[in-house]
């Protein structure tokens, strides 16, 4: 004799699971159910008074899944029980989105130190490009227009002179460094500013101007040679200004670290190019 079968029916209340069926089929331990619970995070619909077995319906799968998804964002369990009852919420997941994008501009800032390390050209492999915050300072210039490059170093004594009758206190670490105040790159007429900082604000001269610069976050490579040499460092430097989403966002910084006044050589010269930068808008 056949079994009689009676057709399905649609189910008009929610079916109780027991607690562990209920892990087993959302991939996670009754001991996850049971802090979640004491957490105030889930907790079963129904408890047996008796024994004390707990049960959960279908509908708490959501729930699961939620926890699930914003522990693998990066939420706490404190976030999520903010979350969960509705205080602030989408001031919470901006907050949490912004710390995250953050971690991920870091993250390419490392790749991108990597990235120049693994560069072909051999100067990238001693000086690879960082990007950093170059600090807020106070500094004396000396704005000139000059024939050459090699002209450069020619004012530079003749500031130092009157740095020191002025009575001028170099800041420490000493920060020299040429601004080019040109778009775009010229061979003659150079319009350049000579800057040294300082430890406080003179009043100005014919020759001398005092001011503070804010920080500015640029992106900076070390060049060990002669100046004749620096289009080299330029290219990797712009390359990666390039690469990373970066645009330029200020001028041109060459600060001076070792050269003529102190080393004999040129090999031992050490320069670094700095380029403010920000991110491009996407």
């Amino acid at each position: 004799m056949k079994e009689k079968h009676e057709p399905c029916r649609i189910r008009t209340e929610n079916h109780l699971y027991r607690i562990g069926m209920f892990a087993q089929m959302n991939h996670i331990t009754v001991k996850t159910l049971r802090f979640y619970e004491e957490q105030g995070l889930l907790s079963p619909v129904y408890v047996e008074e008796e024994n004390g077995y707990r049960y959960y319906t279908l509908d708490q799968m959501a729930g699961i899944h939620q926890i699930t998804a914003l522990k693998q964002a990066g939420f706490t369990l404190d976030e999520i029980k903010q979350i969960h009852s509705g205080e602030a919420k989408e001031t919470l997941l901006q907050k949490k989105k912004s710390r995250l994008l953050s971690r991920i501009a870091e993250l390419t800032r490392q790749i991108a130190v990597i990235d120049s390390y693994l560069l072909d050209e051999s100067a990238s492999l001693h000086a690879p490009v960082l990007v950093k915050t170059l600090p807020a300072c106070i500094i004396v210039s000396s704005r000139k227009t000059i024939d050459s490059y090699d002209a450069l170093f020619d004012l530079m004594p003749e500031m130092g002179a009157e740095m020191e009758r002025l009575g001028c206190e170099c800041a420490l670490p000493e920060y020299c460094f040429t601004q080019y105040l040109d778009p775009g790159f010229k061979e003659t007429e150079l319009n350049v500013e000579i800057c040294e900082a300082v430890t406080e604000l003179k009043e100005d001269t014919e020759n001398l101007r005092f001011y503070a610069v804010e920080e500015v976050t640029a992106a900076c490579i070390f060049h060990k040679g002669s100046y004749a040499e620096f289009p080299r460092s330029y290219a990797v430097l712009l390359q990666f200004i390039e690469d990373h989403g970066y645009e330029i966002a200020g001028n041109i910084r060459e600060s001076y670290i070792d050269g003529v006044w102190n080393k004999d050589s040129e090999e031992e010269w050490l320069s670094e190019i700095q380029i403010p930068v920000r991110e491009k808008n996407h």
